[in-house]
């Protein structure tokens, strides 16, 4: 069935610092060369207008054909390019892409006004992804500890260095604390006997924001992590491929993640992973969470990545596989679904239909 042209606006950051391997600039651009309209929204650019409801200055594509990613991001932040007032009614879709942990310094007011601004304009027409009443939950890894505990790393999260000391003395010695809200690799220590005489030091590190979540230590994460991308609660599958990516560390860093220098790989995910996606689909379903990253070692998730999930654009250059294809293909479907339905679904349930 031949798609009608969609509206389809992205939140960012920030379009000023987008880098042109995010899987956000992979999907604009692919939806671009559809003949989709396209524009991109800063956390800092909405408007709430008395008359017309949500608005926001956006950057909206010029041309639509581009030879990459470089170019599509290049044309982007040309000084030259204006930004254009939308008012979101208009548009049929908004996906929420910012990342939280990007601005727990210089701007912490900026996540959480956008949040409410995409709630309210998701009470119009325009389908908000992922559902922006539960994302509020969403991006505190306290949400994590909602998922049955079969496929959850024993936990703990505080702010005591007593309580931390006490976790690390009850499994071993040995643990993983990260901040509990953002990080992308930042901020995210081992500990074990080598650091321990620095833990109160480590402790303070991460918890001067905020809370500690402090996991046991998987051996199995010595050779990395998968990334599954779900799309409406199920890993996404084109043909025989899907959307799962091994991240391994390069160095001494126990990191994997790749924006913390880690290497990648396709890998298909095997029993235990796909187990845990069964186990987490239905309240990701529930919760209206369209597109997730699922980070898994082992037997267990580690980590749930629900605001701007990546490693598409990664995947596509290994394996050929236009995986943001099918996301399209998917918002699509959703908008035809929306029109025939005659506006009575609600958007929890058009992000996961």
């Amino acid at each position: 069935m031949t798609a009608d042209k969609i509206k389809l606006a992205f939140v960012v950051n920030d379009v000023a610092t987008e880098q042109d391997n995010y899987s956000t600039i992979r999907l604009a651009r692919r939806a671009v060369a559809r003949g989709h309209e396209v524009a991109l929204i800063g956390l800092g650019d909405f408007i709430y207008d008395w008359e017309e409801g949500i608005c926001a200055m956006a950057i909206l594509s010029k041309i639509s054909e581009f030879d990459d990613d470089t170019d599509y991001l290049a044309h982007l932040q040309n000084t030259g390019m204006d930004r254009t007032r939308i008012a979101l009614s208009d548009w049929d879709i908004l996906m929420l892409r910012s990342d939280p942990a990007e601005e727990l310094v210089a701007r912490s007011w900026a996540p959480s006004s956008s949040l409410l601004f995409a709630q309210l304009a998701s009470l119009q027409r325009t389908i908000v992804l992922n559902d922006p009443r539960h994302l509020t939950d969403a991006v505190n890894k306290t949400y994590f500890q909602g998922f049955p505990a079969s496929v959850r790393p024993k936990t703990m999260i505080t702010r005591e260095p007593k309580e931390v000391r006490r976790f690390l003395d009850a499994h071993g010695g040995k643990g993983v604390i990260k901040p509990l809200q953002g990080s992308g690799g930042q901020g995210v220590f081992l500990l074990d006997k080598k650091n321990r005489q620095n833990l109160n030091q480590i402790t303070e590190a991460v918890i001067r924001d905020g809370y500690a979540i402090v996991q046991e230590y998987l051996p199995a994460a010595a050779d990395g992590d998968l990334r599954i991308i779900t799309l409406n609660g199920r890993p996404l599958k084109v043909d025989d491929t899907y959307a799962s990516l091994r991240r391994f560390s390069q160095t001494e860093d126990h990191r994997s993640n790749i924006s913390a220098g880690g290497g990648y790989e396709m890998m298909a995910p095997d029993e235990n992973a796909l187990a845990i996606a069964e186990i987490v689909g239905p309240k990701l379903i529930d919760n209206g969470m369209y597109l997730t990253g699922l980070d898994i070692v082992g037997d267990k998730m580690i980590e749930l990545n629900v605001d701007t999930p990546g490693g598409i654009s990664f995947m596509e250059d290994l394996s050929g596989v236009n995986f943001s294809g099918a996301i399209i293909d998917d918002l699509e479907r959703k908008i035809r679904l929306q029109r025939q339905y005659g506006g009575t679904l609600t958007n929890r349930q058009l992000a996961v239909i």
